[in-house]
């Protein structure tokens, strides 16, 4: 059973993506020990002189995420991606908060390498999630809103199997039904690049969340790394 995947239409459109695609099971969700928020800090730290002055819009990892937003017809300064959200907040207000351990593991890595990392409570979907260009029957509740939205017809979107948006405009905010919480212990977790370097730098990511996950999370993993060659991760357990 295909657990994440690309619609073939968003592959002809952007043939240059890689995503890195993690199933975690009976994972221990909660607040963020200490030590965890240590090394969020010291991560911080090190992407902040790691940029320096260099305009995120400089950024290779971001600028292909640029140009994709701008594919799909959003405008990604006023839309920004997941990744360049986070490091603008980082470079302008010098700290990220705390949210819950998943999603402290996800943003360390996606500031790491630029690249936006998702976590998907997976309770509540029906798999599988797939990334599309949507029609605008959609359903869509942004994080912390109750009311139902739609997306806009051509929009990337993830959706789950009953057209529930559980990500809009591809990486830029995920659903309130999808986020997760303490409380988690099943999720999806995902990395995406369009860059010269994506392959390598998705490669790198995942081994990165992998290793994080099982020192401070536990669970089983399911993993792959996706392109126009294997387009979906599959429920086959490796770890």
């Amino acid at each position: 059973m295909h657990i994440f995947q690309y619609d073939p239409a968003i592959l002809q459109r952007y043939p240059e993506v890689v995503g890195g695609a993690i199933l975690a099971r009976d994972v221990t969700n909660g607040p963020t020990p200490p030590h965890v928020q240590t090394l969020y800090q010291t991560e911080q730290r090190r992407v902040v002189e790691r940029i320096g002055n260099t305009p995120l819009s400089q950024i290779e990892s971001l600028a292909a995420w640029r140009r994709a937003f701008r594919g799909f017809g959003v405008d990604p300064t006023q839309y920004r991606s997941a990744a360049e959200a986070l490091l603008r907040r980082l470079t302008k207000k010098g700290d990220i908060p705390s949210i819950n351990l998943l999603v402290d593991i996800g943003n360390m890595v996606s500031i790491r390498y630029g690249l936006p990392v998702a976590v998907f409570d997976l309770h509540a979907l029906q798999r599988p999630i797939t990334v599309r260009f949507a029609d605008g029957t959609e359903r869509y509740s942004e994080l912390g809103e109750s009311a139902e939205d739609h997306p806009q017809p051509g929009e990337v979107v993830f959706s789950d199997e009953t057209r529930q948006v559980v990500a809009r405009r591809w990486c830029w905010r995920q659903s309130e039904s999808s986020a997760a919480v303490e409380q988690t212990r099943e999720c999806l977790i995902t990395v995406e690049a369009h860059h010269a370097a994506a392959h390598q730098d998705i490669g790198a990511a995942v081994r990165d969340l992998l290793t994080l996950l099982n020192d401070f999370v536990g669970g089983t993993y399911t993993s792959s790394i996706l392109d126009v060659q294997h387009p979906a991760l599959d429920d086959t357990p490796e770890v």
